[in-house]
């Protein structure tokens, strides 16, 4: 049996914006589509709160509906799409962390009903970006159609992983990649003032276009009919990244790069794409590299 797409719903304007991603990445994967609602008892365990929600049958029904509205928007999109939901009990991320581990694509709205005004980006999209067991597609700002999609590159094994989601991206999309390398000057190869001169630079840079032409050549083959181009940029890499995202239609990052501390589940870089790109974003976790758990 195929691994669907799975799609979180609470009802909210962003987690129908994240049906409408999500229908058609079943669509262009040929995969079904799977509706999921998490809802909780209305006492939380606490006694002398249940008086102050409706009753449980009652959050249980607006779960139900709130997956029947997000199924009809899908069949209305994609008439031929096969379509199937579930209102299930539990906390939204921890369902949906659940259910990514027999998912191909697990997809979530930027923010829900749950968050509170002047946050970015809500809890339940971090918490599943951080924990997920297949790839996370974060439905943000605005794509632009005839928009490259973007890979994020350093080098790491989930870097690598992360081109490879954009290559198969820009396939299904018949849209062109763009990876993007950034990188600054280490302080320990600056030539000091007053000592003879060293061109450091060209042979740092030419290191990074060495690892940049590797990252594309590792997939290239295997996606001969996708058109890539490899953008080296001296700065770093949230800049270079958020920027190029204003003109595109996705952006790839690994969850954590070269640069992060072991313990860290999200990295800078992918926090940062999270909170403030302005096109969706796929997040790669480490659990799809081979050998790797969580």
């Amino acid at each position: 049996m195929s691994q669907p797409i799975v799609v979180g719903v609470d009802g909210s304007s962003q987690s129908l914006d994240a049906v409408d991603l999500a229908v058609r990445e079943a669509a262009m994967r040929d995969l079904p589509l799977r509706v999921v609602s998490a809802f909780t008892r209305p006492d939380l365990g606490v006694p002398g709160v249940r008086a102050a929600y409706p009753p449980e049958a009652d959050v249980r029904l607006e779960a139900e509906r709130i997956v029947r509205e997000a199924m009809g928007r899908a069949a209305a999109n994609a008439p031929a799409l096969d379509v199937g939901g579930d209102a299930v009990e539990g906390p939204p991320a921890t369902t949906l962390i659940d259910q990514s581990r027999a998912a191909a694509l697990v997809v979530v709205g930027n923010r829900g009903l749950g968050g509170f005004k002047g946050l970015l980006v809500g809890s339940v999209a971090v918490e599943l970006t951080a924990h997920a067991g297949c790839p996370v597609l974060v439905a943000r700002g605005r794509a632009s159609p005839s928009g490259d999609v973007l890979a994020g590159v350093d080098g790491s094994p989930l870097s690598d992983m992360a081109v490879r989601f954009a290559f198969e991206e820009a396939a299904l999309r018949g849209s062109d990649l763009t990876a993007v390398y950034a990188w600054t000057m280490p302080a320990r190869v600056v030539p000091v003032v007053g000592t003879p001169s060293v061109d450091c630079a060209s042979e740092v840079e030419a290191a990074h276009e060495h690892v940049l032409s590797k990252a594309i050549s590792n997939w290239r083959d295997a996606y001969p009919a996708v058109p890539v181009r490899g953008r080296l940029v001296h700065t770093g890499a949230r800049q270079a990244l958020l920027k190029a995202a204003e003109e595109a239609q996705l952006v790839v990052v690994g969850s954590r790069g070269r640069g992060g501390f072991a313990g860290l589940l999200l990295g800078s870089v992918s926090q940062a794409m999270l909170h403030h790109a302005t096109c969706p974003v796929a997040i790669v976790r480490d659990t799809q590299i081979p050998g790797r758990s969580s």
